[in-house]
């Protein structure tokens, strides 16, 4: 009686402890890709097709324990070989296609480049696999396929960043870890799952409207937190594989545009940091230059709202090329919304920044050029004040940048066209940096830029050289009265020393 009890209760055997030793040592953390990171590698845009698959690294499956999660991620006991693909009937390829799937969403932890060596190997060969699977398949794709690509995909990539602190890191506008960004050290596994998913969705035998259920919003949303990666060559990839979702899957065109959309709202409102600005914009642009005519309300809004308040954060140098674009691509697709982006511009103008007002002195010729006279002369006013003050800067290459918008053809006939509103605004300006401003080059093109409008209209020139005149003696005349009354108050303060009396300052 008692050695039937005992038989049927369950036996550790040795071998089963050191396999689930063996396991737990192996055991991936979902977030240890992002826990450390290795040097630069290989671009995004570098194809995965040319690295070879090394036959001689048997493919395996993963026998998951008691414990484990299907989708891999507890850990695994032992590897098994399979075959490659070209080994199996056609018959048969479906099946071991989501085999190695499967086996796929194992994790591994890149914290100990040491650790795993013979099993990361083996995923990566099996992943280059799958990449020439998905490339080569003849068919459409099952949904049972979609299904396992997704999740495989989901596994591997969807974690959760731990940034690190980056205060002090950005001073005027300049990031200082530009020229040294965070790797990933995962990267020689997400480089293929990215490939694979970029194959996966830009394939004709993918059928979109069978796509859709997994590739959803919620799918969507996890892809866009993603492009806070401090890996460049992860957001290359999120931005051309989001391009190609966009482009596809045409019901999930309004929920990206929205979503990127809060992403901006809450960079330039509340944290101000988000490595994955410049690849949005960049994937914006191309979008904004496939909105048709006339512009929504709604695209019309989103420049107001989100694109024009971009300008407003100090780390602007990192996007500004992508932003700049598409205020262009705006501008060129509706003149009418010149005026409201010269506004914009002018609204965010800064101040103490010199380097961020080249750049915007930069996008002000862009946007100049694309705009018609009859919205240039709304916009006149406040623009040339500003540009005033620019050419008056201390700091020589913003009053260079500013004096080189003469040098623009189209810029310099709108100019011209409206020279007696713009000369006696500006005028101040040139008159005193021919005479007192302290780099030569600036001098030298202020004399260039006095010139033109001499021999344009000498009548209008002489006009504000007069008033000029005047309105310095009136200034001469001010500060003498100004020096005096204050030499006349010290006087009477001090033959009032001695006494209590109070002092009467006449007027």
């Amino acid at each position: 009686m008692l050695k039937q009890i005992l038989s049927k209760l369950p036996r550790k055997s040795s071998k089963s402890t050191a396999n689930r030793d063996h396991s737990g040592n192996q055991a991936a953390n979902p977030n240890a890709s992002s826990g450390s990171r290795s040097s630069v590698g290989k671009s995004a845009n570098s194809s995965i097709s040319s690295i070879a698959v090394n036959s001689s690294v048997p493919d395996v499956a993963i026998h998951h324990g008691v414990n484990s999660k299907l989708n891999g991620t507890l850990g695994f006991s032992q590897y098994e070989g399979l075959p490659g693909f070209k080994d199996v009937p056609n018959s048969e390829k479906q099946s071991l296609f989501i085999k190695k799937l499967n086996m796929c969403c194992f994790l591994f932890d890149f914290t100990d480049p040491t650790k795993n060596l013979k099993e990361k190997e083996t995923k990566r060969q099996t992943l280059l696999e799958l990449v020439d699977y998905v490339t080569s398949i003849s068919g459409k794709f099952s949904e049972t396929a979609m299904q396992e690509v997704m999740q495989m995909v989901s596994a591997n990539l969807f974690r959760t960043f731990t940034p690190q602190p980056r205060e002090n890191k950005v001073i005027d506008g300049v990031d200082l870890e530009e020229d040294e960004p965070s790797m990933d050290s995962a990267w020689p596994h997400l480089q293929i799952v990215y490939e694979l998913f970029l194959r996966f969705v830009s394939s004709t035998e993918t059928d979109a409207k069978l796509a859709k259920r997994y590739i959803d919003q919620p799918f969507v949303r996890r892809l866009l937190d993603l492009f806070d990666s401090e890996d460049p060559r992860e957001r290359e990839y999120l931005k051309t594989i989001l391009h190609r979702i966009y482009g596809k899957f045409m019901v999930h065109r309004p929920f990206i545009r929205k979503s990127i959309n809060n992403i901006f709202y809450q960079f330039i409102f509340e944290t101000e940091k988000y490595n994955g600005i410049a690849e949005l914009l960049e994937i914006l642009g191309s979008i904004i230059n496939g909105f048709a005519l006339p512009l929504k309300e709604e695209h019309k809004m989103f420049l107001v709202r989100a694109m024009i308040p971009l300008h407003k954060p100090r780390c602007l140098a990192m996007y500004h090329q992508q932003l700049s674009y598409c205020i262009t691509q705006f501008v060129e697709k509706d003149c009418k919304l010149a005026d409201t982006v010269i506004q914009g511009l002018l609204k965010y103008w800064p101040v103490t920044n010199s380097s961020k007002e080249v750049m915007f002195l930069n996008e002000l010729e862009e946007v100049l050029e694309a705009t018609q006279p009859s919205e240039f002369q709304r916009c006149i006013v406040p623009l040339f004040q500003q540009l005033a003050r620019c050419l008056n800067s201390s700091h020589f290459q913003v009053a260079e940048r500013a004096l080189f918008l003469w040098n623009n053809d189209p810029i310099e006939n709108l100019i011209i066209q409206n020279r007696k509103v713009i000369l006696p605004i500006i005028f101040p300006a040139l008159e005193k940096n021919a005479r007192n401003h302290w780099n030569q080059a600036v001098r030298s093109l202020t004399l260039n830029v006095r010139k033109i409008f001499e021999d344009l209209d000498h009548e209008l020139f002489n006009e504000c050289l007069l008033k000029f005149q005047e309105d310095e003696k009136k200034e001469v005349e001010i500060k003498a009265r100004s020096e005096a009354a204050w030499k006349r108050l010290e006087e009477i303060a001090a033959q009032k020393t001695a006494s209590d009396d109070t002092v009467v300052v006449p007027c």
